[in-house]
């Protein structure tokens, strides 16, 4: 099982950025909605959760109904409600935004009836006739999770495998602590796990720990969902420098652990996109007292979510736009980040380099891919090393299935889901078992 989460990790300092709906509240929101018959808001969620449907419950005050329907849809809806980009997918597509009124607040509303959901422990679903089939999934991570617990209700014994010693996968190790804490991760984790049925086998790497030979002989089908690798790097001289690192191995540190930063003064984070923004906003919080997000486009050019900028900006968040590091310099621990400017193009302009005084440099610029691990199996196609499926998640080799980032080269948790359990269904369809 999971390995306990510390206590006194560093995340433990954030608040909840967003604030929580009282019943009152989650009563007069939910009137709000036109229960529209064909919701965009239920098209573009990745999951299909009957918005409409569970918002009226809601407003009827079934609330144990509410989370019934989100969870039929998707059963990681407390994290999903918490760290989906709303803004952009159901809040950013409901009707009333082109009324000229503000769109109803449908993460808060599912956020709401979730967390009920959990203080209250109830419970909705229960694992179907064994079929003596069993399933080997490989990470332990949204898309583990989902395909695990649909295919426990066909009645398929699932054993998850997970390198590391604590479940959840990136809800876990990578979501920022303003929006989910890595014990509020675990937590849902154990209860999707609580269906029954399902092997937790952590600190166990597939391929090293176990082969992929042994993980096909033991197993009827195998589901992989390994997520994403280390950060990448630039390639740029001093980059091997103490207190030059990756974000996301950082924020893994600091969502397990302790991270100390007290003697920061002055940090760069570089790259545009949501990690990167995340990282800004979580060394500010950490205390750190000047923090600088490095981008080689300009504001507008930027990958990230719009509204997760504007918040990191009005936090105190500086920039430098338009900027590239080509060197990093210090004696054995980087001091300062020696820059050009680019153009439009984002390309560098001759003779325009300057420096920048820096104790801590993130790099933000993406991550490896998993997917090449793979490649050895006769049938798995890796294409920039992504696991080439159908739209089912089948590889080509034999009863072997993906889903999640290591699938999709890195979208939301959502999406996580949406694979594991259209891959779940698919695997249920192969090897025979009960009706969900």
């Amino acid at each position: 099982m999971s390995k306990p989460i510390p206590t006194d990790r560093s995340e433990s300092v954030f608040e909840d950025y967003k604030t929580e709906y009282d019943a009152n509240q989650a009563v007069v929101e939910a009137n709000r909605c036109l229960y529209c018959s064909d919701a965009p808001c239920m098209k573009i969620c990745p999951t299909h959760i009957d918005v409409s449907e569970f918002i009226r419950k809601i407003a009827t005050g079934n609330i144990k109904g509410s989370a019934r329907t989100i969870f039929d849809s998707n059963i990681l809806g407390m994290s999903c409600a918490r760290v989906c980009p709303v803004e952009v997918l159901c809040v950013g597509d409901c009707v009333l935004n082109g009324m000229g009124v503000p769109p109803v607040q449908i993460g808060k509303l599912q956020r709401f009836a979730t967390d009920r959901a959990f203080e209250n422990g109830w419970r909705f679903f229960e694992a179907g006739e064994p079929t003596g089939k069993s399933v080997g999934l490989v990470g332990a991570g949204p898309a583990s999770l989902a395909a695990a617990h649909e295919l426990r209700r066909a009645g398929h014994a699932c054993t998850i495998y997970e390198k590391r010693p604590v479940i959840g996968g990136l809800n876990t190790t990578g979501i920022a602590p303003y929006k989910m804490r890595a014990d509020r991760s675990v937590a849902e984790a154990e209860w999707v796990l609580a269906i029954g049925g399902i092997e937790i086998r952590t600190d166990v790497e597939v391929g090293k720990s176990i082969s992929f030979d042994e993980l096909e002989k033991k197993h009827d089908a195998v589901f992989v969902g390994v997520g994403l690798g280390p950060d990448t790097r630039l390639g740029v001289p001093g980059e091997d420098l103490e207190g030059v690192q990756g974000a996301v191995a950082l924020i893994e540190r600091m969502k397990l652990g302790k991270l100390p930063l007290a003697a920061v003064k002055s940090a760069l984070v570089i790259g545009g996109g949501n990690t990167a923004i995340d990282g800004v906003r979580e060394l500010l919080g950490l205390g750190v007292p000047k923090v600088t997000l490095v981008y080689r486009g300009s504001e507008a050019q930027m990958p990230g979510y719009r509204h997760e900028w504007l918040a990191a900006r009005e936090s105190g968040v500086a920039s430098a736009f338009h900027a590239v590091p080509v060197a990093f310099e210090g004696n054995g621990k980087v001091e300062r980040a020696r820059l050009v400017r680019t153009d439009a193009k984002k390309q560098p302009i001759a003779g325009s380099e300057f420096s920048v005084e820096a104790d801590l440099v993130l790099l933000a610029i993406g991550q490896s891919t998993l997917g090449q691990q793979l490649s050895g199996l006769p049938g798995i196609v890796i294409e920039k090393g992504r696991i080439v499926t159908d739209d089912h998640g089948a590889t080509g080799r034999k009863r072997w299935y993906a889903g999640g980032d290591c699938r999709n080269g890195g979208k939301e948790v959502v999406n996580a889901v949406a694979e594991g359990k259209a891959a779940a269904e698919a695997i249920s369809r192969l090897l025979g078992g009960n009706d969900a």
